[in-house]
C-alpha cells in the first residue's frame, strides 16, 4: 500500500504532483545501482572491445592448448600463450572486480578472478585461462543481448528530426530543433517526421502517431476552426501533434506548444531510461540474497581449503576442490535472471506505446485481481452525445432537431455543442432556422425566441408540471443514464432529446478480454449519480459501479477494494484521479501523451488514449513473471546441482565453468524472447 502523503492532490491540474513516496524508493535503489547495473566496456576496439578481448584470449588458450601436444616444444611457450589468454580474458573481470571492492562489496567478477589465479597458483594455466575466457565471453554477450533491449528502447530518442523548417517574415529557414522557441510556427511536408509538439493551424493531413502512443491507424489532424480562446494545454487530438510522429500527404503549419527538450518525445525517453532504477520486488530480493550470499560462499570456500586436514587428500586437491566449488557457486545467472526480463518487458511494452515505470509496476501489474476505473475519459467517451429525439404532439424528430440546434447554437453550454453538432450529422444539409435573445436559466435550461414564437429547452426542474406522456420518457431515457431536455414551444410540449456520456466502442470487448485474464472484479468509480453508473455499467460489463463519488471518496474505495482483494489497479486520467491512483497497487493512466501531469503521476501510462491497451499491458506483465520464474529456476537449479558435484570432486573447474556460463546465457536469452512478445 502507498504512502497515504501522496494523495493531497495538486490544486492546479497544471501542476504535476510530488509522489514523495516513489521517490524514497528512486533513492534507494539508486544505492544499488552503482554496482547491480550491467557495466557498458569500451576501449581501444570501441564498445565491442570486451567481446574482441575475449576472442583474443580464447586464440591464445587453443593456441597454447595445441602446443602443449607437440613433444619437444618448451613448456614456457605454451605457458606464454596462457598468460596472454589471462590478460585478455581477465582484463575487464580484473577491472570490475576493483571497482566494486573499492566500493566495498564483493561480487561475482571477485570470485571468477580468485578461481582463475588459484588454477594458476596450482599450475591449471588451462582450466584458468578457459574459466577466464568463457566469463568474459558470457559478460561480452550478456551486454550485447541486454544493449539489444536497451537499444529497442533508446530508438525512441531517435524518432525526433534534428532539423525544422521554421516560417519566419522573411520566408522559411532551416533551424535546430533545439533552437525552436514556444510560439513559433513550423512547416511539416508531406511524410516527414514533425519536428515539436504543437498545434496544427494550417492544413489538414493524417498522421502516424505510432511511434509515441502505439497507435497502428494514422490519426487525421485539422486547425481549430475558432483559434480564439482555445485551450492550448488541453487540446483535442484532432489538432495536437507529437514530436516523432509522421506527418502524412499534406503539408502542415504547426505552431510549438513545446521545446524540443520538454516534448512528449523527450519526456517519454527520460522516464523509460529512468526504469532502471526502478526494482522489481524480485530484483530486490535477488540483490537482497546476494548481499548475503556471497560472503557465504567465501567462507565454505575458505573451509574447504583445509579439507586436507580432516580427509587423506594434498593441500592442492583442497585448493582445486575450493576452487571449483567457488566457480559452481557463483550467482552470474541468479544476478542477471531478472534485469534481463524486466528491460525486455519494459521495451516490449513501449513499442506498443505502453510506457511502464520499472520492474515494480510490471510485475506488480500482473498480480492484480481487480481494477477500479474512472468512468468519464476512461470507460467512456468523455463527450455527451445525443442518444434520443422524441416528439410530441405530431412534432416530427426533424423538427425537433432543428429547433434545439437553433436554440443551442446561441449557448456555449458543453451540452449544447453536444446537440448542435450531433444535431447537425443527423440532419445532414437541412436548413436550420435562426434563433434569437438567449436567456438562460441557470442550473435549468434556456430560453429564446423563434419565428415569434417562445421555445424553453431544459430539464424536468425547469417545468411546473409535465404530461404523463413527457414524463414517462423523461424517466426512461434517465434510467438508463440519458440527461434529458425537454422542448416546450410556447405552451405546447413539442418535444425532447437526450444525451449521454457513451461508452468507449472498445469498452465491453475490453472488460470481457480482462474477466478472460482473471480480473476478478471491474469497479467504476464516479461522482456521477448511481443511475448513470448502474446504467454504463450494463452497457460494458462493469461487475460493481459506484456512483456519486467525490475524489476523496474515490482513495476510500480504492483502500476498501485493497482490502478485498490485496492488488488493485486504478485507471484515470492522471489529473483528477491522482489521489486514488496514488493509493492503488498500480497506478494507470489513460491517454498520457501529451499529458505531463499524467506521465509523472502514473506507474504505468497508456500513451494513446486506447482502453484495449490494458489487457495486452497485463499479459505482458503475467509473461514477464513467468519467464522471470524460469529464470531463477535455472539459476538456482544449476547452483543446486553443480555445488554438490563440487564439492564431493565428481565436478572439476571445467564442467563447473561450462555449465556455469552456459546457464547465464541461457536465462539472458530467455529474457530477451520478450522482446518478441505478440498480443
Amino acid at each position: 500500500m502507498k504512502n497515504e502523503d501522496k494523495n493531497v492532490s495538486a490544486k492546479k491540474v497544471d501542476e504535476p504532483r510530488i509522489d514523495m513516496n516513489k521517490t524514497t524508493k528512486a533513492e534507494e535503489n539508486e544505492k544499488h545501482k552503482d554496482h547491480d547495473e550491467s557495466h557498458e566496456h569500451g576501449g581501444v576496439f570501441g564498445t565491442n572491445t570486451e567481446l574482441i578481448f575475449s576472442i583474443i584470449c580464447g586464440t591464445f588458450l587453443l593456441t597454447g592448448f595445441g602446443l602443449s601436444f607437440i613433444a619437444g616444444l618448451p613448456f614456457w611457450v605454451s605457458l606464454t600463450c596462457y598468460i596472454i589468454a589471462y590478460f585478455f580474458g581477465g582484463f575487464f573481470t580484473t577491472k570490475e572486480a576493483v571497482e566494486t571492492i573499492a566500493k566495498g562489496h564483493f561480487e561475482i567478477d571477485f570470485l571468477m578472478l580468485v578461481a582463475a589465479v588459484g588454477a594458476a597458483t596450482l599450475g591449471k594455466w588451462a582450466e584458468g585461462a578457459l574459466l577466464l575466457f568463457l566469463f568474459s565471453l558470457g559478460h561480452a554477450l550478456e551486454h550485447y543481448a541486454m544493449g539489444k533491449a536497451r537499444k529497442s528502447i533508446a530508438a525512441l530518442s531517435e524518432l525526433a528530426p534534428k532539423i525544422a523548417i521554421l516560417k519566419t517574415e522573411e520566408g522559411e529557414k532551416e533551424v535546430a530543433i533545439e533552437d525552436l522557441k514556444i510560439g513559433d510556427i513550423i512547416l511539416v511536408k508531406p511524410n516527414s517526421k514533425i519536428s515539436a509538439d504543437g498545434m496544427v493551424i494550417q492544413g489538414e493531413s493524417s498522421v502516424n502517431q505510432a511511434p509515441i502512443t502505439g497507435e497502428s491507424i494514422p490519426v487525421d489532424k485539422y486547425p481549430a476552426k475558432d483559434k480564439e480562446g482555445i485551450d492550448e494545454q488541453n487540446l483535442p487530438a484532432e489538432h495536437r501533434v507529437f514530436a516523432g510522429s509522421i506527418n502524412g500527404s499534406q503539408v502542415l503549419e504547426i505552431k510549438v506548444l513545446k521545446v524540443a527538450k520538454d516534448s512528449t518525445l523527450a519526456r517519454l525517453v527520460k522516464l523509460v531510461n529512468d526504469t532502471d532504477a526502478q526494482k522489481s520486488p524480485t530484483q530486490l530480493f535477488t540483490d537482497k540474497l546476494q548481499k548475503y550470499y556471497v560472503p557465504s560462499v567465501l567462507g565454505l570456500v575458505v573451509l574447504l581449503l583445509f579439507a586436507f586436514l580432516v580427509i587423506d587428500e594434498s593441500f592442492s586437491d583442497s585448493f582445486y576442490r575450493a576452487m571449483s566449488v567457488l566457480v559452481a557457486a557463483s550467482p552470474c545467472a541468479l544476478a542477471i535472471s531478472t534485469p534481463s526480463a524486466v528491460l525486455s518487458g519494459i521495451a516490449r511494452a513501449a513499442k506498443d506505446g505502453v510506457l511502464i515505470k520499472g520492474g515494480g509496476p510490471l510485475e506488480e501489474l500482473g498480480e492484480l485481481t481487480a481494477i477500479a476505473f474512472d468512468k468519464t475519459g476512461t470507460i467512456t467517451e468523455g463527450k455527451p452525445k445525443l442518444t434520443a429525439v422524441k416528439g410530441f404532439n405530431n412534432t416530427s424528430e426533424e423538427d425537433v432537431l432543428k429547433i434545439a440546434i437553433a436554440v443551442e447554437k446561441l449557448s456555449d453550454h458543453p451540452l449544447a455543442a453536444a446537440v448542435v453538432k450531433d444535431g447537425k450529422e443527423r440532419l445532414k444539409d437541412a436548413e436550420i432556422p435562426k434563433a434569437q435573445n438567449l436567456e438562460s436559466v441557470t442550473g435549468h435550461g434556456v430560453k429564446a425566441k423563434l419565428n415569434n414564437t417562445q421555445i424553453t429547452i431544459g430539464n424536468k426542474k425547469l417545468f411546473k408540471t409535465l404530461p404523463d406522456e413527457v414524463l414517462k420518457e423523461v424517466e426512461k431515457l434517465e434510467s438508463e443514464g440519458n440527461t434529458t431536455m425537454i422542448i416546450q414551444q410556447d405552451k405546447t410540449f413539442i418535444g425532447l432529446i437526450a444525451l449521454m456520456d457513451t461508452p468507449r466502442d472498445n469498452a465491453k470487448a475490453t472488460l470481457e478480454e480482462l474477466k478472460r485474464l482473471g480480473i476478478k472484479k471491474m469497479v467504476m468509480l464516479t461522482g456521477d449519480n448511481q443511475k448513470v453508473a448502474d446504467a454504463v455499467a450494463k452497457l460494458t460489463g462493469i461487475t460493481d459501479a459506484w456512483g456519486s463519488l467525490l475524489p476523496e471518496e474515490k482513495v476510500d474505495a480504492i483502500e476498501k477494494l485493497i482490502q478485498q482483494e490485496k492488488k488493485v489497479a486504478m485507471v484515470g486520467d492522471g489529473v483528477n484521479d491522482a489521489p486514488a491512483m496514488a493509493k492503488s497497487t498500480v497506478g494507470i493512466a489513460m491517454g498520457a501523451a501529451g499529458s505531463d501531469v499524467a506521465l509523472e503521476t502514473a506507474d504505468i501510462a497508456l500513451m494513446a488514449d486506447r482502453l484495449d491497451n490494458l489487457p495486452f499491458a497485463i499479459a505482458l506483465s503475467r509473461q514477464s513473471r513467468k519467464i522471470i520464474k524460469q529464470n531463477l529456476w535455472v539459476s538456482m537449479s544449476v547452483v543446486a546441482i553443480l555445488l554438490p558435484l563440487t564439492i564431493l570432486g565428481i565436478a572439476t573447474i571445467g564442467p563447473a565453468v561450462i555449465a556455469h556460463e552456459g546457464s547465464t546465457l541461457v536465462v539472458v536469452f530467455n529474457g530477451l524472447r520478450l522482446l518478441a512478445y505478440k498480443k
